[in-house]
């Protein structure tokens, strides 16, 4: 589609369904509830009047749809599995994790829409879409994904798999002394905890929860000869492969199948079949009328077991009746099924790409300490207090190691007696943290300590909640910050006796306080003992923890107030050293570009003749290169082994480049609902390598996606020559094994 035919398309009043085609490729090798794909942007149409350039300059149909951007961020995720040049066990793991984000989105997005429509108050999205229009898209387009999920695994995984001595079998494919070691296994591990139950007029249909796989079973009396249906719920404790022999795995569902005569015996067991249901999971908690947030919360959470069904994955083999049966009884349309070949949910995958197979994954890296924390050495460990008061440090993880520098950060403080005080916000952290495990040590030690724990964080609710009472427990001040907004900012904040005087000590980050994700998760964070910053937490955890109603700050930009008007004006004021001759350009990188205010903002560079760069890990609704509307704008998207998590905000600004790095992507949500941080960075070399690394993703020679005005992101991963290009993550691996001295040849 030329440009000057995509420019006419989006002049149309309201683009159709099928206007808007999406197409390919994400990831990162951890399981779903460490995924955050970024799913609870609202529905809302957007209101130009709120921007009084937009209107009046700027074409109708001149955004994206979020939901089909979102099915072609997951998409991604399923390019990495079909491409032969991944490795075997982590294409596997990229089918796991596709399954799980789908999961989520059904749970979340899905869910969210439905209940929108059935209440009357959904609008027509910001793409011009009306919400059954967005609806049926998504079935049609996940339907599509799902076959294509399951082809990839069935047609291509599973024999390569099997070729490297890792076998995914069915029952029927096992030898009789495998089935016989598995009946031994039936018998004492899993019988035991299996409940069958009956449908009859004694016994109504069963509440089927959320995500559990399950078996429908037809038997037969054969005395009456009366037919009979019963559920059977796998364990979801359990594992969901089981070893029959060395490198032969088979489905947990298929072992139960096998042995249905002794759930039911003496009755003829005639048919069985597997089906999953997807639930919405979402929380609604009515803040303003809940005097404890945190009793409230947990009522809630008992409440989302019970939410409306919003998809049922069935075995493509499922007999119609009991495919009626299950439709009728679970009320679901019959577009909310998705007959799939079995196994279902390859969420299990998970499972096998953990096996001790290195050779299959991505060569192993660990990361080590940051050189400028290295450099200060003292009698046992780095001093993180000293090597602040020389210089900031940037960090860039995991090729940064966290546990060296913002874990031993709070370590360090809660051991060192001149510490009088820390404040830290936690968003979502492991079960067995460090982190919560210095800040109560810190406690202990008579510190004062102030953790603002966001137990509406999605999906980790129970575990926050876990840990806001173990806190609170050891004399920590939990908070759960402000009514109507999740608190969603990554801050630290240290205060040090210092002879006559107090130094504060900040850190500020673009990812949680998660020791395993950093892992996994490719993040930013600024460790620096400046005074400026040092006052701007200060301020901002006076207002979250009191009545503080303070909203500008020095080095920072704070949502709702300042953040989204901080980088609109800083957007426009690019236009003004564009038409003065001067250096300007605008570049992001986000998990997420939905925000349209922010998007009409860089429309608008766009036809000054602002360069604009987007480097977005999912989610985007801006159309790039649509002449006389954003032919300067280019959008790329980065996935690999690490989640590309951090945000990074620069601007030419006249020749003296301004940089900043937080935990805010553009959405309504992060600049609307939350509190969300920014921080100024202002060491040269700091902001240097910043826009090296914005470049770099940019660059023609790097391998990554590109988003075209219509919508398609197309993939490019070679050279014309057809050799690999540059893939940033292990460009940056690379980089810090040569610093030492371990790098590949």
């Amino acid at each position: 589609m030329s440009q000057s035919e995509t420019q006419d398309k989006v002049q149309q009043a309201q683009p159709s369904v099928g206007s808007i085609a999406a197409h390919r490729p994400h990831t990162v090798s951890a399981p779903v509830s460490d995924l955050d794909p970024d799913l609870d942007a609202d529905l809302d149409a957007y209101d130009e009047s709120q921007d009084g350039q937009a209107g009046s300059t700027l074409p109708q149909g001149r955004f994206l749809d979020r939901e089909r951007s979102w099915l072609a961020f997951n998409e991604r995720v399923l390019e990495l599995a079909e491409d032969p040049n991944t490795p075997l066990l982590e294409r596997a793991n990229f089918l796991a994790i596709f399954a799980s984000n789908l999961d989520e989105f059904f749970m979340v997005r899905v869910a969210g829409l439905k209940r929108r429509i059935a209440t009357g108050v959904a609008t027509r999205s910001a793409s011009g879409l009306q919400p059954r229009e967005v609806l049926e898209m998504i079935w049609a387009r996940s339907r599509e994904l799902m076959a294509r999920h399951a082809a990839c695994f069935h047609e291509d995984v599973a024999p390569a798999l099997a070729d490297e001595g890792i076998h995914l079998v069915r029952w029927r494919e096992l030898a009789e002394k495998e089935q016989a070691r598995l009946f031994t296994l039936f018998r004492h591990q899993i019988f035991p905890v299996l409940t069958p139950l009956a449908v009859d007029p004694a016994h109504p249909f069963p509440y089927i929860s959320g995500l559990s796989l399950n078996l429908a079973v037809v038997v037969r009396n054969p005395v009456s000869g009366h037919r009979h249906f019963a559920r059977v719920k796998v364990p979801p404790l359990l594992s969901r492969f089981l070893e029959a022999s060395p490198g032969r795995y088979v489905p947990l569902e298929d072992v139960i199948a096998a042995h249905l005569e002794e759930l039911f015996p003496g009755m003829e067991v005639l048919e069985h079949h597997a089906f999953r249901l997807t639930r919405n999971e979402d929380l609604e908690v009515e803040e303003d009328d809940t005097e404890n947030l945190l009793q409230a919360l947990e009522k809630e959470l008992m409440r989302r077991r019970f939410g409306p069904p919003v998809r049922l994955e069935v075995e493509e083999s499922i007999d119609r009746e009991v495919l009626d049966l299950l439709v009728r009884e679970l009320k679901v349309s019959e577009a909310e099924v998705y007959p799939l070949p079995g196994p279902l949910d390859l969420t299990g995958l998970f499972r096998i790409h953990s096996l001790d197979r290195p050779e299959l994954k991505y060569p192993k890296f660990i990361a080590g300490t940051h050189r400028d924390l290295a450099e200060v050495e003292s009698a046992s460990a780095p001093d993180i207090f000293a090597a602040l008061r020389q210089r900031d440090v940037l960090l860039h993880h995991p090729y940064d190691s966290f546990s060296t520098s913002v874990q031993a950060f709070l370590e360090q403080a809660a051991l060192d007696p001149d510490v009088l005080a820390i404040k830290q916000t936690l968003y979502r952290t492991s079960g067995d943290s460090p982190i919560v495990d210095a800040l109560i040590d810190a406690a202990e030690s008579g510190k004062q300590v102030l953790v603002l724990v966001e137990i509406k964080a999605r999906f980790d609710e129970h575990a926050n909640i876990k840990w806001a009472r173990k806190l609170e427990e050891a004399g920590c001040h939990v908070v759960y910050g402000l009514v109507g907004l999740k608190t969603h900012c990554k801050l630290s904040l240290v205060v040090r006796q210092e002879g006559e005087t107090l130094r504060r000590y900040s850190h500020v980050g673009t990812g949680n306080y998660h020791p395993k994700t950093a892992r996994l998760y490719e993040d930013l964070g600024l460790l620096t003992a400046d005074p400026q910053v040092g006052a701007d937490l200060s301020d901002l955890f006076n207002r979250l923890s009191g009545y503080s109603r303070r909203e500008t700050y020095r080095r920072l930009l704070v949502a709702p107030k300042s953040l989204r008007d901080g980088l609109i004006s800083r957007i426009d004021k690019e236009i003004q050293h564009h038409r003065a001759g001067r250096p300007a350009f605008v570049r992001i990188k986000v998990n997420s570009m939905v925000d349209e205010a922010i998007i009409d903002a860089l429309y608008r560079a766009s036809q000054a003749g602002v360069p604009v760069d987007i480097w977005v890990r999912g989610i985007c609704a801006i159309r790039p290169g649509v002449t006389g509307l954003s032919e300067n704008v280019r959008v790329r998207s980065i996935l690999g082994r690490f989640l590309e998590h951090s945000r990074i905000f620069a601007f030419g600004n006249g020749g003296e480049p301004e940089v900043w790095i937080g935990s805010a992507d553009m959405m309504h949500r992060n600049l609307d609902r939350r509190i969300e941080a920014l921080v100024r960075v202002v060491d040269p070399g700091h902001r240097a390598a910043l826009n090296r690394l914005l470049e770099t993703g940019m660059a023609a020679t790097t391998a990554s996606w590109h988003l075209g005005a219509d919508g398609v992101w197309t993939r490019h991963a070679t050279d014309a020559d057809g050799q690999p290009l540059r893939n940033v993550q292990e460009t940056l691996i690379d980089a810090r094994r040569r610093r030492r001295g371990t790098a590949t040849p």
